[in-house]
């Protein structure tokens, strides 16, 4: 926990880091531009390309109002509307989409310079800079010279040389690998980068890509939306620019008339505004800057940071064995020459035999040092992270795709993730009547069931408080924008309106309130023709009911909501919520006058009508929860709903079981820490729910009981939460940017079998690297021990420089892609997840590691010292042939012990194998790749041909491991013990399965 906090706030520090970098320089760009505009005086001009487009102001002093927030300069031009007109745009029309490429030329394009991707020669650079691939090659180099002198030329070359191809070889791998993944990235960088916004073009309002936006382009802007370009406010409601990301100011600024400057990058925190665009790409203050800091790139993941660790371990045992076998070699040799020519004679043979005795340690230093357990993490991740965009996931952070592994719990919300978001008014009450709207005849009903006063005021609060508009396609058809909420309610109005005479909606907005996820309302000022005024506001059933203090009967007539009435009123909305309905309420409210500074009432309303919303639950969300009850993580519903609408769709999703609680939000709030302590476990479903309720709730879940969290979240509000979560997933489709922006992974379709996807996709992950783990240990063991033995013994090591490179690329590089890129199954959704802080070298791998180092060893012992008699071979090549043997054995034994660690305890390993055709190139390419080392780069591989015969005892040693494999699996392994659920009842199985 003390690690996991630590790491949390080191990643804060850097993302504090990057905003103080930002605003640096910021300061310093700008006090540099006020010098030089104060040095030159510069006077803008209209350029003939400017005059023949038709624009009447320069692009640099047009983003320099908007930039320096130059209200003189502003006035000088007209204001707003002067601008409007010098650029050619209107307000309610927008631009012409003929003039894009125009614009484009004359103002610039929505883009800032980026800098140029690292080439791959850059990537074969950054390969050779290892110190111990540094070593080799003047190992390599020194004793060609010194093979050149005692040999001559081309005998004397062939071991420097071919040191040096496998230097090259495992350098351009390396270096292929790490370009491939860096175009990947890159990738899915751009993926990132995609933000769409709603402008009006041609007199449409249309859905365009950030990066198509233009100056003159009329931008609609919403709670949540990042800013795309520097603009002038057109006109809105109580605007609200949070504008840190700049500035460093945690106050937000309110953006009117009188102050109408918006800058790129920042947020919008409250309220709705259409802005006018001045300034794009770089000649906005954030384009300038975002084009001077250079790219962070993904911070080493959690398993990665540990798997380094294991990494310098394994090199300093792996240095202590080289310099042994060193010293041992060097021992060796130093007594027999001094038994047989003395020490005083010294040649240029003596040389050569002590250089290759230091390549051979310094390979095996090579070989030790696990460099492929982070290159495992990266390709294994890369490999995922593609497969989830394919699957409607963008992973923005690598270590998500990791961490949702283990996630234990994940609380979700209810609309648009667990239900479709296609949401139609299903039932209204209104006038004490309770009508049914899935009939063909059901508005012609409505229309003669309540008074025409009645349904004038039911229309008109549906038209003037709504967030949603109707706009005009390209086609001349109209559409309605807004929330999935919103858009039910006004196509309901719209239908009803359609039944009878239109109504005159000779009504002015006063004043807007947008819906705010705390208040859980939103309410309108109307100005009316009388002279009077009118509050509407819409909202949660409970809430709005509340504020009312006056209903309207089934005459039409306003009268007090007497106990009855509202006992009747709550009674019709649990009885909507029941039939697993989102429930509103739209009230109203009269005065005479009213005052700028004053929020919407909160009492004294008059009660209109209720809706009973329908959003029929996903396809497949069910079994997708009955998915996760499998694999031991709990799902939680968190909602802002009814808890009667929450407990309806929680028991339809499988969520709500018979031993879980559903509770609302003011009640769990007010819970002291012990309270919790023992309710949280239980809590299932949690209505009525504000962002800080969600956030509460995620603290002590990671906190309390150590859980692995995974959130959803949509608004801005759930931002906190979201970054609060070990792991944080926005809505694509729902979610604004500034959630987005919180989040781990992007779900891109809204869908919650989307999330369980992620969650087999990061066990996929840690269980490969597990896998690979397994197969780089033995190797390592094997090659350390037999070198080592060898040298003690027999004055020589049997696997020469050349030879462990290769070995070391098969294991690496190779090993890593075809283990790290193993799909996942089913059967890992059948286990629980992995704990915090639980071991990742399990007992089950210590095992196989353990069984199968033992059996290459007796095999390749008894090779080196019984095989010349065991195999008959005789002759005066015996020594190269054994030891060719040795090394093609000691091939074939990893090769297919790479398929045996493709499942670390089922005993069928050929499972899906050859339906990953990664693995089976790999495994394929290795083979092939072995015969022409063996038969045809004898010379500089240092082994000799070998007969069928021979070839077949290396295969049939190799093939034994599969069965040894299969023995291993039959041994028990004593587990950890049983591991309590996290939903505090029935335990959860452990064991071996539970890898």
């Amino acid at each position: 926990m003390v690690a996991d906090l630590a790491t949390r706030h080191q990643n804060e520090l850097k993302r504090r880091s990057t905003q103080e970098k930002i605003r640096v320089a910021l300061y310093v760009q700008q006090a540099a531009l006020n010098f030089i505009d104060g040095v030159k005086n510069k006077e803008y001009r209209l350029t003939d390309d400017i005059i023949k487009a038709g624009f009447s102001i320069n692009p640099d002093e047009l983003a320099s109002i908007t930039s320096k927030h130059d209200m003189k300069v502003l006035k000088m031009h007209g204001g707003v509307d002067g601008i409007s007109t010098k650029i050619r745009s209107s307000f309610d029309h927008g631009i012409s989409a003929s003039d894009l490429d125009t614009r484009q030329t004359i103002y610039g394009v929505n883009r800032y310079v980026e800098k140029p991707a690292r080439s791959f020669w850059m990537f074969v650079w950054d390969a050779l800079q290892d110190m111990t691939l540094i070593i080799l090659m003047v190992c390599a180099l020194i004793s060609a010279v010194v093979g050149l002198a005692s040999e001559g030329w081309p005998k004397g070359m062939y071991d420097g040389l071919g040191i040096i191809l496998s230097i090259l070889l495992v350098v351009m791998v390396t270096a292929i690998s790490d370009y491939r993944q860096s175009l990947q990235f890159k990738e899915l960088d751009n993926e990132k980068k995609k933000i769409f916004i709603h402008v009006t073009r041609d007199g449409c309002r249309q859905k365009i890509s950030i990066f198509d936006l233009v100056v003159g382009d009329i931008v609609h802007l919403s709670i949540g939306d990042l800013v795309p370009a520097d603009g002038l406010y057109v006109h809105g409601y109580s605007l609200l620019i949070d504008e840190s990301s700049l500035s460093g100011e945690s106050e937000p600024v309110y953006i009117s008339k009188e102050k109408p400057f918006i800058l790129a990058g920042t947020k919008v925190q409250d309220g709705s505004a259409k802005m006018l665009v001045t300034a794009v790409g770089m000649r906005t203050e954030w384009g300038r800057l975002m084009s001077t800091l250079s790219e962070g790139g993904e911070d080493e993941t959690p398993l990665q940071v540990k798997l380094n660790g294991v990494a310098t371990i394994i090199g300093k045992i792996g240095l202590l064995f080289a310099t042994l076998t060193f010293v041992v070699l060097m021992v060796r040799f130093l007594i027999e020459k001094g038994l047989t020519v003395g020490l005083s004679q010294w040649y240029s043979t003596d040389a050569l035999t002590i250089v290759n005795y230091f390549a051979t340690a310094v390979t095996i230093i090579v070989v030790a040092v696990p460099e492929g357990l982070p290159l495992a993490v990266t390709l294994s991740l890369a490999f995922a992270m593609k497969k989830l965009m394919n699957d409607k996931a963008l992973v923005r952070h690598l270590s998500a795709c990791e961490t949702m592994g283990s996630a234990g719990t994940i609380c979700t919300d209810k609309t648009g993730t667990l239900t479709t978001n296609h949401m139609v008014v299903d039932k209204i009450w209104i006038s004490e009547v309770s009508k049914s709207l899935t009939s063909n005849n059901s508005l012609e009903d409505l229309n003669s069931a309540i008074s025409p006063a009645t349904l004038s005021l039911l229309l008109q609060g549906i038209f003037e408080n709504t967030s949603a508009e109707v706009v005009k396609d390209k086609d001349g058809g109209q559409t309605v924008l807004g929330t999935p909420t919103e858009r039910a309610i006004l196509e309901f109005g719209l239908k009803l309106e359609g039944h009878h005479d239109a109504e005159d909606r000779s009504c002015t907005k006063v004043k807007v309130e947008p819906f705010n996820s705390v208040k859980k309302k939103m309410a309108v000022l109307v100005s009316l023709p009388n002279g009077k005024y009118r509050w509407y506001t819409k909202g949660a059933s409970e809430i709005i009911v509340e504020m009312c203090d006056m209903m309207i009967d089934g005459d039409g007539n306003s009268v007090p909501l007497s106990e009855a009435h509202r006992k009747s009123v709550l009674g019709t909305i649990n009885s909507f919520a029941s039939d697993a309905l989102r429930t509103l309420c739209l009230a109203y409210k009269e005065g005479d006058d009213f005052s700028d500074d004053t929020d919407s009432p909160t009492g004294g309303f008059t009660l209109i009508s209720i809706f009973g919303i329908k959003d029929p639950v996903r396809p497949g969300v069910k079994d997708a929860v009955k998915a996760c009850m499998s694999a031991g993580i709990i799902v939680r519903m968190v909602t802002g709903d009814n808890i009667n609408t929450a407990k309806a769709i929680a028991k339809e999703c499988g969520i709500l079981t018979d031993g879980g609680i559903a509770i609302e939000g003011p009640e769990f709030r007010n819970k002291s820490p012990e309270e919790m302590r023992d309710l949280i476990p239980k809590i299932q479903v949690m209505a009525r729910s504000l962002p800080l309720d969600k956030h509460t709730l995620v603290t002590n879940l990671r906190g309390m009981f150590k859980e692995v969290v995974a959130v959803t979240g949509d608004g801005t509000n759930d931002a906190p939460a979201l970054h609060e979560a070990d792991i944080g997933l926005a809505m694509g489709i729902a979610g604004t940017e500034v959630a987005k922006e919180s989040a781990d992974v992007i779900v891109l379709d809204d869908n919650f079998t989307t999330i369980i996807n992620v969650a087999r996709w990061g066990r996929a992950v840690y269980i490969n690297i597990q896998k690979f783990v397994q197969f780089q240990l033995t190797v390592n063991i094997v090659a350390l021990v037999i070198n080592f033995v060898s040298a003690c013994i027999t004055g020589s090591a049997p696997l020469t420089a050349v030879q462990l490179l290769w070995v070391n690329m098969i294991m690496d590089t190779l090993g890593a892609l075809a283990l790290a890129t193993e799909p996942p199954n089913d059967d890992m959704m059948k286990r629980p997840p992995i704990g915090r802080g639980e071991s990742f070298i399990t007992k089950v791998m210590w095992r196989n590691i353990m069984g199968q180092s033992l059996y290459q060893l007796v095999v390749l012992g008894v090779l080196m010292f019984g095989g010349e008699r065991l195999l008959n071979i005789k002759g005066a090549d015996s020594k190269s042939v054994i030891n060719t043997l040795i090394f093609n054995s000691f091939v074939f034994c990893q090769v297919f012990n790479e398929i045996n660690s493709r499942e670390m305890q089922k005993i069928n390993v050929f499972r899906g194998m050859f339906s990953n055709w990664i693995f089976i190139g790999i495994i394929a390419v290795t083979a092939a790749f072995q015969v022409v080392i063996i038969e045809f780069l004898g010379t500089f591989a240092s082994t000799v041909p070998l007969s069928w015969q021979l070839w077949l005892v290396s295969v049939g040693l190799g093939s034994i491991s599969l069965i040894v494999g299969v023995i291993l699996k039959c041994i028990p392994v004593k587990s950890d013990g049983t591991r309590a659920s996290p939903n505090g009842y029935a335990p959860l199985p452990s064991g071996p399965d539970n890898i």
